[in-house]
């Protein structure tokens, strides 16, 4: 019986003289209990502020420890680095394998995963990223950064993984360069777009198209953006970009796989 979010709200109810308040009963332990209440304040009301979502970071290791750094992350509104190194500094290196935000359980190394998707997608190019990363268990993302890298002659494996970081380096702050985002050969791409009957003569496609022109300002343009977002709502726009990374992933994602029926249909 006690209350995970809506303190101000049940004491104004008693204010007004209510004697009865809608509420939502959830069941659990009190760590998860804790869990909830810190993934509540951060999207709604007052955001908590990043000293108190690195503290409540902490807590969430200690209790959960066989979260992913991103399930941990995602909760607290903080980003997955972060998570790590408050892992790091506290001496907590987690078991051999963590439950992500999905719920699916994923090795803390994932070389060997990486391995094994480099191997399939060059036997088969034409495997979506979801078809790869079903059969060896890894995220369509994690494939995708895998594809990417093949396609650049890089190793799919980062330099530096997780296992060789024993004692990682100083974070260096370095001004983002916004410039690699939208290059040349992406603009051009853009206005042949722009130029298909079949998107521009659609509302669809046409939607489509100003979705991409909306993201496809600048590098000097983004980084006036980035600087004029006030410092109280950093945390809580960054979290609504990324939310809106994942969309455009699964919208990539989709997009393959519809390809790929197509194709094979």
């Amino acid at each position: 019986m006690q209350v995970i979010d809506g303190l101000h709200r049940l004491k104004a109810a008693r204010v007004r003289g209510d004697t009865k308040i809608l509420a939502r009963f959830v069941d659990g332990t009190e760590s998860d209990a804790f869990v909830m209440a810190v993934e509540a304040n951060i999207r709604h009301g007052l955001p908590l502020s990043l000293a108190d979502r690195k503290r409540a970071a902490v807590q969430i290791i200690g209790t959960h420890p066989q979260w992913s750094d991103r399930r941990v992350a995602s909760v607290t509104g903080i980003s997955a680095g972060t998570v790590a190194d408050l892992r790091r500094r506290g001496g907590e290196g987690g078991n051999e394998a963590r439950i992500g935000r999905d719920g699916r359980i994923r090795p803390v190394d994932g070389s060997e995963g990486r391995r094994l998707a480099a191997e399939l997608i060059r036997s088969d190019p034409g495997l979506s990223l979801r078809q790869v990363a079903k059969k060896v268990g890894i995220s369509p993302e994690t494939v995708r950064d895998v594809r990417g890298r093949l396609e650049r002659g890089e190793s799919p494996t980062p330099d530096g993984s997780r296992r060789l970081q024993a004692k990682p380096q100083p974070l260096r702050w370095t001004e983002p360069d916004f410039g690699r985002i939208v290059d040349r050969d992406r603009l051009a791409v853009l206005e042949r777009l722009k130029a298909d009957p079949a998107l521009r003569l659609t509302e669809t496609g046409r939607i489509l198209l100003r979705m991409f022109a909306m993201h496809s300002i600048d590098g000097q343009e983004w980084g006036r953006v980035l600087h004029g977002v006030p410092p109280h709502l950093c945390s809580v726009v960054a979290g609504f970009a990324r939310d809106h990374a994942r969309v455009w992933a699964e919208f990539a994602d989709r997009l393959e796989n519809r390809a790929s029926d197509l194709a094979a249909g």
